[in-house]
Formats: structure tokens, sequence, C-alpha cells
């Protein structure tokens, strides 16, 4: 099974948009697929569906039901804040056992052909009260796919996660920039800008539509 983590270069920039057009991708390929997101946070039971976790099991073809969204982000807290601060409202304290754990369990399961494994936030965004994004990321040591937005000032946040991967080691597997929402820089203009400063990298731009190159992504992972 090969396992990628998909990790934000900052908070909101499209990490389910990319890992559920992945995933949509990965299947129409033929191959399995699994997704896990540890923790979530902003989480409302009320609308399931509207949550990380429904989106993503939406691109499975799989309902919102109460077992499904357990499976796939068993950590899930009300309060729209960073994990162990909204996990503190609900007398919760968070440890990196408790999110890395269950992941590596999955990675043992080996029950698809690929593993998408979503983070949280950006890289170094608290996991725990003394652990960050890229600690977990180190511990699975899994291929990253890096995903920025196209905000202005996402070329710098990009780049600085990038730098901050090489200094840890990681592998990139590929950056996806995913189009921000508007007011924001040309996106085309943006990608474009990005590549630059990435030569030789693979670089995928993710619109804010399903007909992206995210069958392109797939067959490069699956190639990996």
């Amino acid at each position: 099974m090969k396992t990628f983590f998909i990790a934000g270069a900052g908070t909101d920039v499209g990490k389910t948009h990319v890992t559920a057009a992945l995933a949509r991708a990965l299947l129409r390929s033929g191959r399995s697929v699994r997704v896990f997101k540890p923790v979530a946070s902003g989480y409302d039971p009320a609308h399931p569906e509207e949550s990380d976790a429904g989106r993503l099991l939406d691109a499975l073809g799989l309902p919102p039901s109460p077992w499904n969204i357990e499976a796939i982000c068993p950590l899930r807290f009300a309060a729209p804040l960073s994990p162990p601060a909204a996990a503190r409202r609900e007398g919760v304290s968070l440890s990196l056992e408790m999110i890395a754990g269950p992941c590596e369990a999955r990675i043992r399961a080996a029950e698809a052909d690929v593993l998408l494994i979503e983070g949280v936030g950006g890289l170094m965004s608290p996991l725990t009260d003394s652990a960050t994004g890229l600690d977990l990321m180190a511990r699975l040591a899994a291929p990253t796919v890096l995903v920025g937005g196209s905000y202005l000032g996402a070329i710098s946040h990009l780049l600085t996660a990038v730098e901050v991967l090489g200094s840890r080691r990681l592998d990139l597997a590929a950056t996806v920039v995913s189009e921000s929402q508007p007011p924001a820089p040309d996106f085309r203009e943006t990608v474009a800008d990005i590549g630059r400063f990435l030569p030789g990298q693979p670089l995928f731009a993710a619109d804010r539509v399903e007909d992206w190159r995210a069958d392109d992504l797939a067959g490069r992972l699956i190639g990996l």
C-alpha cells in the first residue's frame, strides 16, 4: 500500500478539496483508496456532510453516517480552533500518540492500494500542547503532497513550507496550488510564479472545479 500525507502550507488552503479530488481520481484509475483525517476541529455533528470528514466520505462514495465519520476522523472537536485549543474546551488533552497511533494502525492494515492521510492546518500548526503537524509527518515519514493557496502572500508561505520539508528530509512527492477564494491575485499567474522557484519539481494547479489535473497527480503518485 502506498501512503501519502496531504499537508498544508497554511490553514484553509484547500487540503480537503485536493484530497477529495485525488481520491476520486485514484478510484477512476481502478485503485482502491482509503482516506484518513486523524483530527479535526470546527465539527458540527448536526451537519456532518459539510465537515471535512463528510466531504472526504462523499469522494469515496460513502454516506456521512456516524460510523463512517468515526472511522475516517476519530478525533473531532466543535470549536473552530487549533486541535489542542478546541480539545481543551471539551476536557480533552491531546497527545501525539493519540493522533499518530491511529495513523500508524491504518498504515499497517494495508487495506487498499493507496492511503491518503490529511493533516490539519499548516505544517507548524499545533496538534498538541507540545507537537506540531510537522512532528506527526516526521513520525509517519510518508511522502508529502504539499497544498498551498493562491492568496496574496501564498507564494512565500508555500516556498517556506518546501524549505521546512527539505530541512527535515521529508520526501516531497508533489506540490499543489489550490485556487483561493477571491479577492486573490490571478490564479494562473500565481502558479507560474511558484513554478519559477520550484524548477523541475512536480507542480499542479487545483482550480475550484473538479476537472483540474487530479488524474495527472494520481498517475504520478501511483508511479512513485
